[in-house]
């Protein structure tokens, strides 16, 4: 690491609250119904950022509908707590899949190599498979913005390698600091 980011790091923010969305039809359907459904992508989440020593702000389970996800990322822009924010689901190819679709016209700053290393840690885990992940981050009203696949294994890998280690820097210059 070079003696910039050292002391970027050293000045970036310690205390970090964040937000959860799960982007899930299936899941979202079952909630509403009244069926008990599991969110381990959450979950896993919720406990990496807790971990970390920081607070989970909210979280919440929506479907793979572009209203829905462009409402909550909204609101959760809007919200004074919240300094990241997380979707997880809705990233693949297939045409019901649509959160970076929604969430990328928010992004005021786009970070390409967030989504370039993610692909790259993917290859060395799943092999061709890789090429069809879309994840993505950037900026906007000052806060971290991440979009990642809902596949548990993605997440933690993401979470460890790329996103706690890097949300306090992220957040430090996207306020102008």
């Amino acid at each position: 690491m070079s003696e910039t980011s050292k002391v970027h790091k050293k000045q970036a923010p310690k205390h970090l609250r964040f937000a959860i969305v799960t982007v899930s039809t299936s899941r979202y359907q079952q909630s509403k119904a009244g069926k008990h459904t599991t969110d381990e992508s959450g979950d896993l989440i919720a406990e990496a950022i807790r971990e970390r020593g920081y607070f989970v702000d909210s979280r919440q389970l929506i479907s793979d509908n572009k209203a829905m996800i462009k409402k909550a990322l909204k609101k959760l822009l809007q919200a004074p707590t919240v300094n990241a924010i997380v979707f997880t689901g809705g990233t693949g190819i297939n045409p019901a899949d649509v959160t970076i679709e929604t969430v990328e016209p928010h992004i005021e700053k786009k970070l390409p190599g967030f989504g370039e290393i993610f692909r790259r840690l993917s290859f060395d885990e799943i092999g061709s498979a890789a090429v069809m992940t879309r994840a993505m981050a950037g900026v906007a009203k000052g806060k971290a913005v991440f979009s990642l696949p809902g596949s548990p294994q993605a997440v933690k890998m993401c979470l460890e390698r790329l996103i706690l280690p890097e949300t306090a820097h992220i957040i430090l210059h996207a306020r102008g600091r």
